[in-house]
């Protein structure tokens, strides 16, 4: 009996510890989940500062753009007497006021605002890859324009130049230098050529020569520029919505432009994307699934889609009351 009261004894004081070492076992996981509450609190606090700070962001993605480049190279060439008169002032020497880094600052601010141009060109929605080689095509005669009258000193087209024109003596100008440069610019652009008469099958196909057009579609071709019917409509609805009027019985031809239209032939459409995905999975927003994200990512995507208002509000029904029913 004394046996079974000790074994009892013991038995309950075996639980009773194990109960205490739950019990304290709990604080201390309590403890520690209250002190990793609180780190992440510190860790959102942190994020909330970097958000505000603009440091969550990748190096790359925080980089000055090549627009923006451009337009700061022009305002320091804007400035450059009041930036070397501040530097003067801290006691430090600059190459603003020397004339071959002056020449050739100007001459770059020059072809910076022409590529900007071209830049600029080249967004936007609804572009075909006809319209942007259109562009670049422009921009290599005006290149070549340039190079030209770069070795005549003829500034008419260099306007940063001409304002430094009267303070630079004609020795320091290095006309063939820059014509040099010019030319390996327009090389740049030398794989244009090659597509150029696959692209005119699209952007201009009643002017396209038999000679020059592939072997298996000149058939289909000489059909094409021989209906009145289909330049007319070529003329009305462009370039860019043509396939959609091109007959089944050209099936070569309706093939080869909707391939020419469905190239991406632009990184802008992307980059958008991405700016408007960016937008909308926030911090703020943690309820959003993959679903919801693809059919936002879908409108945001749309080139042209507009709502109509008229039927959305003739399909509204006004909120009624149960007796009124």
């Amino acid at each position: 009996m004394a046996g079974w009261v000790e074994r009892g004894g013991e038995e309950r004081t075996g639980r009773g510890e194990r109960r205490y070492s739950e019990r304290k076992g709990d604080k201390t996981r309590q403890v520690e989940s209250s002190r990793e509450e609180g780190r992440g609190d510190e860790i959102r606090e942190e994020r909330r500062g970097e958000e505000r700070r603009g440091d969550h962001f990748p190096s790359e993605r925080s980089e000055v753009r090549w627009l923006s480049r451009g337009i700061v190279l022009n305002r320091c060439f804007q400035l450059r007497e009041e930036i070397c008169q501040f530097l003067e002032s801290k006691g430090k020497d600059t190459e603003l006021r020397g004339e071959k880094f002056l020449c050739e600052l100007a001459f770059l601010c020059d072809i910076t605002s022409s590529l900007n141009a071209l830049n600029l060109q080249l967004q936007g929605r609804g572009r075909i890859i006809t319209d942007m080689h259109a562009a670049v095509r422009a921009f290599k005669m005006k290149l070549c324009l340039w190079e030209n009258q770069m070795l005549q000193e003829n500034l008419a087209h260099f306007p940063c130049r001409q304002t430094i024109k009267t303070q630079l003596s004609t020795v320091v100008f290095p006309r063939t230098e820059f014509a040099e440069k010019l030319h390996r610019v327009h090389q740049r652009f030398a794989d244009f050529d090659i597509q150029r008469s696959r692209f005119e099958l699209l952007s201009n196909p009643f002017a396209v020569e038999m000679e020059n057009a592939p072997t298996n579609l000149q058939i289909e071709l000489i059909e094409l520029q021989c209906s009145d019917t289909l330049k007319s409509k070529y003329d009305a609805v462009g370039a860019s919505q043509f396939p959609h009027f091109i007959p089944v019985t050209m099936p070569l031809f309706h093939t080869e432009t909707a391939q020419m239209l469905s190239m991406f032939c632009s990184t802008y459409l992307c980059e958008q994307l991405f700016s408007s995905m960016k937008m909308t999975k926030t911090s703020h927003r943690k309820r959003l699934t993959d679903e919801h994200l693809c059919s936002i990512l879908r409108v945001c995507s749309t080139q042209s889609l507009s709502p109509d208002i008229d039927l959305l509000a003739s399909k509204k029904r006004c909120q009624v009351s149960g007796w009124e029913a």
